[in-house]
């Protein structure tokens, strides 16, 4: 038991390593397949991330109005994450909106630099992000952003759950095999936690239960077409998956759970 418990804090801190800036210790007799076993750890590093945009927004709004705490709270955990995902969703606009095949795609992917799809991409997705948080009720805020980062880390899983790796080298080539099935388990346990978490509250406090149906289908439903819609999209373009694909299908999906929550609250 020991030893199990040994590997998967090798995990763990491999999984924060990767997806973050905070610092790890080296891991000894690092293999590059050991990532396909922090894959499982993605959704619970997206509970770290959100908690620390969380905790941003709730001190700043004691000093700050609402939009200047959201904008805080998003430098904050693109700081944190090296802007690794919104990366990710401007190498994929690129790609997909300037190439006419898979290898033009691709190799357009690659390229460093920032393109006019990439830009554009990029900032509708942070604007329409400040946007719906800011329009959000401050108290459903700090839930909401600890669901939207984990919940939208277990889609990129599930992508790589469903589909195959399409480069032939890259940063996530190692994660590039099938996911075993208890790995997905506990991935989406992490990932459906802070969701079920802010349900249960709901239902605490008094909240009746149509209401609270109605947040699950508003939360759930929006992030399910998204990710629906950008899997088809990659196999029909791709045949598969790249690691900037990953970063954008987290991105998508977690403003697609901002909007879903966003369409709830104002009927209440």
């Amino acid at each position: 038991m020991l030893a199990i418990a040994k590997n998967e804090w090798r995990f763990f801190l491999l999984a924060i390593g990767f997806l973050t800036r905070i610092p790890v210790s080296s891991i000894a007799n690092f293999q590059v397949n050991d990532l396909n076993h922090a894959v499982k750890y993605f959704p619970l590093i997206g509970i770290i991330v959100g908690l620390v945009g969380a905790f941003s927004f709730y001190l700043s709004s004691f000093i700050f109005p609402q939009t200047i705490a959201v904008l805080i709270s998003m430098a904050c955990t693109i700081y944190l994450t090296g802007a690794f995902h919104e990366d990710g969703l401007a190498d994929s606009a690129d790609g997909l909106g300037g190439g006419w095949d898979r290898e033009q795609i691709l190799t357009i992917m690659q390229d460093s630099r920032l393109g006019t799809y990439g830009a554009v991409a990029l900032f509708l997705m942070l604007f329409a992000k400040f946007q719906t948080l800011a329009l959000l009720h401050p108290a459903f805020i700090p839930s909401v952003l600890i669901a939207g980062h984990a919940l939208s880390r277990l889609c990129a899983v599930w992508l790589m759950a469903t589909a195959e790796y399409v480069k032939p080298e890259g940063k996530s080539k190692p994660l590039a095999t099938k996911i075993r099935l208890g790995g997905l388990v506990v991935a989406n346990l992490f990932g459906l936690l802070p969701v079920l978490a802010t349900t249960a509250l709901l239902v605490v406090s008094n909240h009746s239960y149509l209401i609270v149906v109605e947040y699950v289908m508003m939360a759930f439903l929006p992030v399910l077409a998204s990710w629906l819609w950008w899997r088809a999209k990659l196999l029909k373009n791709l045949g598969g998956y790249t690691g900037d694909c990953l970063g954008a299908a987290q991105q998508i999906t977690e403003l697609a759970f901002y909007l879903g929550v966003l369409a709830w609250s104002v009927q209440l």
